[in-house]
């Protein structure tokens, strides 16, 4: 345990300085949350001078029920947004793992590191976790500002029980998790392949793909996110998961680092 500390300690102490890791912790997740609250605030306001809910596909309005269409859209707007809540776990991680793991290469870094007692399963599990915790704290903080700020915005008492409803505790505090572990192993995949930081956040960046597809899907109106929904995608998430930690652990051979990293 105190190997897999210091490690942590030591990724955090060199990765927090690169000026594209603190714009992807600090200034991202502010974006991707004042955007969504001054984009509510208005289209709350339109909503109550009378609009309707005209845009809403016809799939969603009838999953609302009851509810009254101003209700409805809210509902449906803040689905949109909260998407960007299971991105932050995928987009952080990745900046971090690319110049925690991919950066050893051209700092020469990585051999003085192998030569200590620390076992291979143990380095791959403190850098990984060097990047999941940021993830997943940021993500969390900024999910709560976002909730503070739903009744400041004009929101209705239905649309704040929503994003607090199972549908998005699961996916915020359960998909969101296994989308970082995800992330960041896959990122070590392609870490063993490449030799640029920027290459591998760019190729990792490819796993953002299955979540803009379920975003458009949910725009359009194809699919409505519900619990069972994000409880198949946890199944998918925790096989994925396994299958990308076992293939990392494998193509990260200590005995080849040293002729392949180079």
């Amino acid at each position: 345990m105190q190997h897999l500390i210091t490690i942590i300690d030591k990724e955090w102490s060199e990765v927090f300085k690169n000026k594209i890791v603190f714009f992807t912790l600090v200034v991202l997740p502010l974006l991707l949350t004042a955007l969504p609250l001054i984009s509510l605030h208005f289209i709350s306001g339109s909503v109550a001078e009378g609009a309707d809910a005209a845009d809403v596909p016809e799939a969603f309005l009838l999953a609302c029920g009851s509810l009254p269409a101003r209700d409805c859209l809210q509902i449906y707007l803040i689905d949109q947004f909260m998407l960007l809540y299971m991105m932050m776990p995928l987009i952080i991680p990745i900046t971090i793992a690319a110049y925690s793991i991919v950066g050893e290469k051209t700092t020469r870094s990585l051999e003085p590191l192998l030569a200590t007692p620390i076992t291979t399963e143990t380095l791959l599990a403190g850098k990984a976790l060097a990047a999941v915790i940021p993830a997943i704290g940021v993500t969390w903080l900024f999910f709560g500002i976002f909730l503070l700020g739903l009744p400041l915005v004009g929101t209705g008492e239905a649309a704040r029980a929503h994003a607090l409803g199972t549908t998005w505790l699961l996916g915020i505090f359960v998909v969101g998790p296994l989308i970082a572990v995800a992330a960041v192993n896959f990122a070590v995949i392609v870490s063993s392949r490449v030799n640029d930081p920027r290459v591998a956040e760019q190729l990792s960046a490819v796993l953002i793909v299955p979540l803009l597809a379920l975003f458009f899907a949910q725009i359009i109106g194809i699919i409505i996110l519900n619990p069972t929904l994000m409880l198949g995608m946890i199944a998918i998430l925790i096989l994925v998961d396994i299958a990308l930690i076992y293939l990392g652990a494998r193509l990260f051979q200590r005995e080849t680092i040293l002729t392949r990293w180079r």
